[in-house]
């Protein structure tokens, strides 16, 4: 096991995507979960805080330390089995997404957590709830986690299997492969009715596996985990759509929405049913339009869309696709539609180039990415999209707006030039939270909590369920050692 301490060799460690940073004593790089258990048990003894460290893609600062020491999980970064006749994987937490998708693709399957950050660990993928464009039909990480083998602070084992251990009512009981049996009561605190990835997953006679997905490094490390897999679908109809008007935009998304949540659980394969539903603003495509010659100025907006479909459905889902297309005023001539998957990767980068330039250009300015991860129910979207435009506009602040439309779920990033304008967007985030908390949404629909949103986490809870939550920390890491700050700041601990 690598351990290292010098300064000039552990800065990648001291900062994240988000451009937040910390300091630390040293960074461990475990081979196999002995090591793990080696530098946890000498930690609890210790005291010594623990950050577990991702590949440094998140947006929250949680796999930034703040003192202590870090474990990096990269050389753990096996695929341990992929199994094509029962649809399945096993992994080590550092196994890249990209090239997890590569591999079980060649084998005719696909995992549908698909974050638009394809660098990411799986491991942190897991540890947040993860999900993206295809969330609207498969829904998030949560849905596809088997398995996990978690170590707890003072080195013991949990192994965890979906549909093995629910609590009674609010009562859960957990034992370690040691023998050791934790009990404990489930808080009562409700979750929005949202697409949502924030602070703690409890629920009466929930399953044990939900608590430690989404918890962000707090309640242990993961050390492998077994995933569902659902074979690749026969083609795919996938669409860039530009629209003139930003209201047929989205008078387009209110139907498709509607029409796919209907059929999502019917039988009828010819019926409008789309797995993805993802937005572009007008300064978004502005972002993109110098790579992309299709755009032009007259796009107030863009929509993404796919669905699977077969050799059997393909013409009348084309149709009834194409005939939706037309009742809203779709740019036909100038939309882009794939017609096979080298196409189909292409707009892949298109979605996703709007977050890395997004990043490049904050990075380049030397501030923090100041960007909304908010979800709101359908019935709301309207209301707080249209809030959240007056007041950047009204404060004269850059932006750009784009994400998971078919969840009511976008990231509107305000685009800073100097410090001053920093705090103002600051400001405005602020603002943006309450108002979806108001909404009766999410803080964070994917991105989980870490530790620049504690506030607004306590914001959409109180401080009730978020000292509750903290009593669920103290169970399962007694001795208060493992990404300390993470979700909830650390004098709740106290």
């Amino acid at each position: 096991m690598i351990i290292k301490t010098d300064k000039s060799e552990i800065l990648d460690f001291l900062v994240d995507a988000a451009n937040f940073k910390g300091d630390c004593e040293a960074v461990y790089f475990p081979e196999n979960e002995a090591d793990i258990i080696s530098i946890l048990r000498e930690a609890n003894q210790n005291k010594t805080k623990i950050t577990i460290a991702g590949n440094g893609t998140g947006l929250t600062g949680a796999r930034v330390p703040e003192g202590g020491i870090v474990i990096s999980m990269s050389k753990m970064n096996k695929i341990i089995e992929i199994n094509s006749n029962k649809n399945f994987a096993i992994v080590e937490p550092a196994v890249i997404l990209s090239e997890f998708q590569k591999q079980i693709t060649e084998k005719g399957m696909f995992y549908p957590p698909d974050p638009t950050e394809q660098n990411c660990f799986i491991g942190a993928t897991i540890a947040t709830n993860s999900s993206g464009a295809k969330s609207f039909k498969y829904g998030s990480t949560r849905n596809y986690v088997l398995e996990l083998r978690v170590i707890l602070s003072n080195g013991e084992i949990l192994f965890l299997k979906r549909g093995k251990n629910y609590a009674k009512r609010s009562i859960l009981n957990i034992q370690t492969e040691s023998g050791s049996k934790i009990e404990m009561e489930l808080p009562k605190y409700s979750m929005p009715n949202t697409k949502h990835s924030a602070g703690y997953f409890v629920n009466q006679n929930m399953d044990a596996i939900d608590l430690f997905i989404g918890s962000e490094g707090t309640l242990g490390i993961i050390t492998e985990a077994k995933l569902k897999l659902l074979n690749i679908a026969e083609n795919l109809i996938s669409g860039i759509l530009f629209f003139t008007s930003e209201l047929d935009a989205f008078n387009f998304v209110d139907s498709v929405r509607d029409l796919s949540i209907k059929n999502r659980f019917a039988n009828n394969e010819t019926d409008i049913n789309a797995r993805g539903i993802e937005f572009f603003d007008y300064f978004s495509l502005q972002f993109l339009k110098d790579d992309y010659p299709k755009i032009n100025d007259n796009h107030k907006a863009a929509i993404w869309f796919e669905q699977e479909i077969n050799t059997r459905t393909e013409e009348a889902l084309f149709n009834k696709w194409m005939n939706l297309i037309e009742k809203y005023n779709a740019d036909i001539d100038n939309s882009w539609f794939a017609v096979d998957n080298v196409e189909r990767e292409k707009f892949k980068n298109f979605r996703h180039s709007v977050s890395s330039k997004v990043s490049e250009f904050v990075a380049k300015k030397g501030l923090r990415k100041v960007g909304t991860d908010t979800a709101v129910p359908k019935e709301q979207f309207l209301t707080y999209y249209n809030y959240m435009k007056h007041e950047v506009v009204e404060n004269k602040l850059n932006y750009i707006c784009y994400g998971h439309i078919g969840d009511c779920h976008l990231h509107l990033n305000m685009l800073p030039k100097n410090e001053a304008e920093f705090e103002i967007a600051k400001s405005l985030y602020a603002k943006f939270c309450k108002k979806a908390v108001n909404l009766g949404g999410t803080v964070s629909a994917e991105h989980g909590i870490g530790k620049m949103k504690r506030n607004y986490l306590l914001e959409m809870f109180g401080e009730k369920s978020i000292k509750e939550m903290a009593k669920i920390k103290k169970v399962f890491d007694k001795n208060l050692i493992l990404g300390i700050g993470n979700i909830f700041d650390e004098k709740y601990l106290k």
